[in-house]
């Protein structure tokens, strides 16, 4: 059977993304096709994901601690795929339920079923939306333009939904409506009352200039404009410290929120 042009892209694109080596994403062994179906083949991540440990288990949280490691982790693996290989890979899937913990509890990035591979420098020309709603980045919903600074914005959701213990979207009780995380935690630090976002059920473990710079952090990948976004080198910087209330402050300062 001849595959149609778009196929053979995809399958040219998986076959590349099967040579990715990081310890901080999930490997790739392989693909199978059955008809018009094809199926990755992931490693077994014997933890599962990392929304389960966050809102389905309520007797098995993760402690502040393991949640900033399971940060870090994810971030040196995006940066991986932003800087660390011989192209840019563009993951446009980046949420909590594709964050999964291998059996030591350490995160890793995995399903690439979307991810587009560019050449550095070069500017990704695309008209699909992909993605998942409450993580897309705005220029993503509009201009179908996944980018690396699309990455950003998805991994500041996922910063906030670990920060913050809420979902991406969420009902709001008292008003019966729906309620987006990045609005109301802008809405917090607008009003000057950034950590009353912070999860009450792990209140206590953290040093609260520790938890307001991650926060802000969440907010900074989630900037409006894709142009004042960090880059993931810089996020891993400010992650990977033994103190993460260390942050450049030049890049935490550079936070403009919306109004």
């Amino acid at each position: 059977m001849i595959l149609n042009k778009g196929l053979k892209e995809f399958m040219a694109e998986i076959s590349s993304m099967g040579r990715l080596q990081h310890k901080n994403l999930v490997q790739m062994r392989g693909w199978c096709r059955k008809g018009n179906e094809l199926m990755l083949v992931y490693d077994y991540m014997p933890n599962g994901s990392l929304n389960r440990w966050i809102f389905d288990k309520p007797k098995k949280l993760i402690d502040w601690e393991g949640r900033r490691r399971i940060l870090a982790d994810v971030a040196e693996g995006l940066n991986y795929l932003h800087h660390g290989w011989d192209q840019v890979v563009v993951h446009r899937d980046i949420k909590s339920s594709n964050v999964l913990l291998d059996s030591d509890m350490r995160g890793r990035l995995g399903d690439f079923g979307l991810a587009k591979l560019y050449m550095h420098g070069e500017v990704p020309n695309t008209t699909r939306v992909v993605g998942t709603f409450g993580y897309l980045a705005p220029e993503v919903a509009t201009l179908a333009s996944p980018t690396a600074a699309s990455d950003v914005y998805s991994f500041g959701i996922v910063v906030l939904e670990v920060a913050c213990g809420r979902r991406p979207l969420q009902t709001a009780v008292e008003r019966e409506e729906e309620e987006v995380l990045i609005d109301w935690v802008r809405q917090k630090y607008i009003e000057g009352r950034l950590l009353e976002a912070a999860d009450e059920r792990i209140k206590g473990q953290y040093e609260m200039e520790e938890m307001e710079a991650v926060l802000k952090l969440g907010l900074a990948c989630c900037h409006p404009d894709p142009l004042r976004r960090p880059t993931m080198r810089e996020v891993v910087a400010i992650l990977i410290g033994d103190n993460v209330s260390v942050a450049p402050k030049d890049l935490l300062s550079g936070l403009t929120p919306a109004t």
